[in-house]
């Protein structure tokens, strides 16, 4: 298989058009009548409608007036003097805040920490988060083998304070879990289950992630853990499966893999879309709709399956999120893998982030995913084939997207839902691994489930 087959290069591309989508969204929004963006091979009519689309949207002249009445009502009668660009800067925050909890303004060190989380080198204490409305820190899930693991951070941890500073929206600026390697940070975390909130030391380093891990389970039988998805995961992945493969005996090749994306949260989707490629021969991996044409993308698998038809058992939890749920969806939507462990977290969104010319960015909602099957994973997640349960009394609690407030309404999402758990240790690997040997060398049933 290339390297790099089109369904990649292609997604680059659209990654583009995206951003100079929102870059002509934000030029045409100064003007009094703003239109949508032509669609791909449309035009415009004389009336302002495309091909049939809706009306031209018009920029809310009465609001804006009145935003510019409360501007000028704070610089002139507020207590004390207000910076104008700190003030122009909570009004765009604001602006994007009631959106969904994913799009949000970044300033200039948010940008770059973003940025610096997809090539897995940056100094702070190793953990993927939310940040919630009210200016708290939800732990979506911390990263294998850094501080925030070692130190006992948990998925669903929610951090309110940081060197005792309560948390909120103004005091996110500098990224107070970023620092300098060898400083102590104290975090206070609200924990599910614990009466008072935990004070959790951690000693911040420069995080340098290796996303791919693996050994051998039993003699023909692999294992491979994926904790993040960034730059070179993909091809970690490859070389660590090459590895197993090697080991496996005289013919080079594995009865099965377990491949394990518990508490990933997820990541660059170019590493998952190809690493379902390298696992699948045919069919589709995951498409994107929005509301504009140029966030609708298709990505299919390219002839060539590294693992020669040896079956896969995907194990995952409440703390596997966005791609790590779009790469399990692919394989069991197209009969190659059985998903074992539980319910996982629900983010079906996607994000696309427009730089600006001050270094600060906007991260905004464009599109949703949807499985080969169709379906929409957003606030519902995947319910996996075999349901593992936690050791004792541990459970994520409320832990998931349809949890997060103002989170985009799923097509899938239903009242009442369940929840999963986080499921930690060696007892999911081992359950995992049992159930790969019940599936041998038959196909597996393509599966539709959200």
């Amino acid at each position: 298989m290339s390297s790099a087959p089109p369904a990649i290069l292609s997604r680059h591309r659209t990654a583009v058009a995206r951003c100079l989508w929102l870059a002509a969204l934000l030029a045409t929004s100064v003007g009094v009548h703003a239109q949508d963006p032509t669609p791909a091979g449309g035009s415009k009519a004389t009336d302002g409608k495309a091909d049939g689309a809706k009306p031209e949207s018009q920029v809310p002249l009465e609001e804006i007036r009145r935003y510019v009445t409360v501007y000028n009502t704070v610089k002139q009668a507020y207590v004390e003097p207000v910076d104008d660009r700190k003030l122009m800067q909570s009004a765009i925050r604001g602006l994007l805040l009631d959106l969904d909890p994913h799009s949000a303004y970044l300033v200039r060190s948010d940008a770059q920490s973003l940025e610096e989380d997809s090539s897995g080198a940056y100094d702070g204490i190793g953990v993927d988060v939310q940040v919630q409305p009210d200016g708290t820190i939800l732990v979506i899930a911390p990263i294998d083998d850094t501080p925030a693991a070692r130190a006992g951070v948990r998925p669903g941890d929610l951090i309110i304070a940081v060197d005792g500073k309560p948390l909120t929206p103004e005091s996110l600026g500098d990224n107070p879990l970023r620092g300098e390697p060898g400083s102590s940070t104290v975090l206070t975390v609200q924990r599910e289950g614990q009466a008072k909130p935990l004070d959790i030391t951690v000693k911040r380093e420069t995080i340098r992630i290796s996303s791919v891990r693996g050994r051998m389970l039993e003699p023909g039988y692999g294992y491979v853990r994926i904790s993040a998805f960034q730059a070179d995961t993909a091809n970690d992945f490859v070389r660590q499966v090459d590895e197993l493969s090697a080991q496996a005996g005289a013919d080079k090749r594995l009865r099965g893999l377990v491949l394990d994306l518990r508490s990933n949260p997820g990541g660059l989707l170019t590493a998952a879309v190809q690493i379902a490629d390298e696992l699948l021969d045919k069919g589709g991996i995951v498409s994107t709709r929005g509301r504009n044409p140029v966030a609708d993308t298709v990505f299919n698998a390219t002839a060539g399956d590294r693992l020669r038809g040896a079956p896969v058992v995907v194990l995952v939890d409440a703390g596997s999120a966005s791609a790590s749920e779009v790469l399990a969806a692919a394989l069991r939507d197209n009969g190659r893998a059985r998903v074992v462990g539980s319910r996982t977290f629900g983010k079906g969104s996607v994000q696309t982030v427009l730089p600006l010319d001050n270094g600060d960015a906007v991260k905004l909602t464009t599109a949703r995913y949807f499985t080969p099957s169709g379906r929409s994973i957003q606030a519902r997640g995947i319910e996996p084939d075999v349901v593992i349960k936690p050791e004792g009394a541990r459970s994520a609690g409320n832990y998931s997207e349809s949890a997060l407030p103002g989170h985009l309404r799923g097509d899938q999402e239903t009242a009442g839902q369940g929840v999963g758990d986080v499921l930690d240790g060696d007892g999911p690997i081992t359950a995992a691994l049992a159930v790969l040997k019940t599936v041998g060398d038959k196909p597996l049933a393509s599966s539709a489930k959200p």
